[in-house]
């Protein structure tokens, strides 16, 4: 008999599903916390929640029985998943049951925002008519910018094209075929659209790239009067600029479901005259709440009663002594992905693996979803092992793999390439000695570099006096370099080559600027990879 705890108040729909399940006992205890919370989780087997319960590692310290927590939505930051993966705890969510309602609401907060409809309803209610005041602006033949195009952000997008408005799209996984067929203009970066939109909407997870996303710097490159919507994650819009950008006429509006700390009760921004502002209700729909229930409770059955994990995003579904084998591997592909990502910058279709030596005769399936979980790890929110490969797929983006026996000059290797809108970037990586991953390999040129922390590409003619002016050029900025590799075209001076410099702190814009002003130097890329010996949480 398999126990299952509700945390918080979800759809009849899902009670009525566990009601219905052979070998399956239930319980119904929501605000739970504390100590009176880390007991319940003890007593069952599986537990689902939503917003209103924050599991932590205190909510998990000393659980022996706990198997699997979903989450009725999308967002999974109220569950520490770290906390989770070490108690070997599968955590689940219900990706797809917000889409249409998120979508809805983000059109519905444009719409409201464009005709006043909240000032001028309060207007009435204070026994005023006051038509003059409330002139509104029509969104036909207006245009709309969609930051990420995943679920959401393509049904906004569709949306958006019934009322007759243009589109345009950033996501770095969007290529051109893709944008061609969603009938979208797709940009290379989100300030290459600020000055071409009359709308902004996010629907990104929020990350370090998408903190801020629009600031001070973003409100001197916009169309005068945007608009801008955010249903997606609180901080992903700086407050301070939205206010002064208001103040200013930048913006002309601005609608918000979502903000930094929940609930919020208190913002400059209320009152605010252009804002429309909601208690987070993207998924407050009866039919929404009516998916997630019951998309979660078939998650928590299935697990229990067969182990099949959907949706997961925190756990790979490994045998601990197969994870113990390949934990060096692992970390190697999600690396190399992470690398690319950044290398290629965007509009991924297509990603080929080779694995050559003693790693090929691996079970290499886990490998090819670690490379996907650090390719996509920048865009999209929890990719791990389990979910990446799906989540590759639905971004319409191939993956091949192949094999390799021959060891070649190191005992196992990965190399990984990476393209799309034209462009094919390639990168390799081997472990030296105790689990150290390095770079071996970066578009055609063999070299060995660290393949950790705040990382230099540049590409350069193999002249004398480079490396010095390098050297020098950082030094003038205060960055020390910690470490440098070289590799070039042949044997002979004077053709192509590509250096990696692992770099001490951050790299100011202007020592890149004065990089590219070396004649001999042609590009420079800086990656950011994680520190020397860190795992990502579904490996650590």
């Amino acid at each position: 008999m398999h126990r299952i705890l509700v945390l918080d108040d979800i759809a009849q729909e899902g009670i009525d599903l566990l009601e219905a399940s052979e070998g399956i006992e239930y319980e119904v205890r929501t605000k739970l916390k504390g100590e009176e919370l880390r007991q319940s989780l003890n007593e069952f087997d599986a537990a689902i929640l939503r917003s209103g319960v924050t599991i932590t590692p205190e909510s998990l310290e000393g659980n022996t029985r706990l198997r699997a927590l979903v989450r009725a939505g999308v967002g999974t930051d109220n569950i520490d998943k770290p906390a989770a993966t070490r108690r070997g705890i599968v955590v689940m969510n219900t990706p797809a049951g917000n889409t249409v309602s998120t979508a809805e609401h983000t059109f519905a907060m444009l719409l409201a925002m464009s005709r006043n409809i909240a000032a001028a309803n309060q207007s009435l209610v204070e026994g005023r008519w006051d038509r003059k005041k409330f002139m509104g602006t029509q969104v036909a033949g207006k245009t709309l910018g969609i930051v990420g195009m995943g679920r959401i952000g393509r049904e906004v997008a569709s949306r958006a094209q019934a009322f007759d408005m243009d589109v345009v799209a950033f996501d770095p996984f969007l290529t051109d075929d893709q944008a061609e067929s969603l009938k979208v203009r797709r940009v290379a970066t989100v300030d290459d659209m600020l000055p071409q939109i009359d709308y902004l909407t996010v629907h990104t997870p929020l990350t370090p790239e998408t903190r801020g996303l629009i600031g001070m710097e973003q409100l001197e490159k916009v169309k005068p009067g945007l608009r801008i919507i955010n249903v997606a994650r609180g901080g992903i819009y700086d407050s301070e600029a939205m206010v002064e950008g208001l103040k200013s006429g930048k913006l002309g509006g601005v609608a918000l479901d979502v903000y930094e700390n929940e609930p919020c009760t208190d913002s400059p921004l209320f009152g605010m005259p252009g804002v429309v502002c909601t208690p987070h209700l993207g998924a407050s729909t009866e039919e929404a709440q009516t998916q997630v229930a019951v998309e979660g409770i078939h998650l928590l059955l299935n697990y229990l009663r067969t182990g099949e994990i959907r949706h997961s995003v925190n756990v790979a579904s490994l045998d601990p002594k197969t994870l113990a084998e390949l934990r060096g591997h692992l970390n190697v592909a999600h690396r190399l992905g992470l690398f690319l990502s950044q290398l290629h910058g965007g509009g991924i279709d297509h990603a080929r693996l080779t694995f050559r030596g003693e790693v090929s005769g691996k079970d290499t399936r886990v490998l090819n979803n670690a490379f996907c979980a650090g390719l996509l790890e920048r865009v999209v929110e929890d990719a791990n092992v389990i979910n990446s490969e799906m989540l590759l797929r639905e971004r319409g983006i191939e993956l091949t793999c192949e094999r390799v026996g021959d060891k070649g000059a190191f005992t196992s290797s990965i190399t990984a390439e990476v393209s799309g809108n034209g462009k094919t970037v390639q990168a390799g990586a081997a472990i030296l000695g105790h689990e150290m991953p390095r770079l071996i390999l970066v578009n055609g040129y063999r070299l060995e570099s660290f393949l950790d922390g705040k990382l230099l590409v540049f590409v350069h003619k193999d002249v004398p006096g480079i490396i010095g002016r390098v050297g020098t050029t950082f030094g003038s900025h205060g960055v020390n370099i910690a470490q440098m590799a070289v590799g070039r075209e042949g044997d002979a001076p004077g053709g192509a080559a590509i250096g990696v410099l692992s770099l001490d702190g951050e790299v100011p814009t202007a020592a890149l600027d004065d990089l590219l002003a070396i004649d001999a130097i042609t590009e420079c890329q800086v990656i950011d990879m994680p520190g020397a010996g860190q795992l990502p949480s579904w490996l650590s």
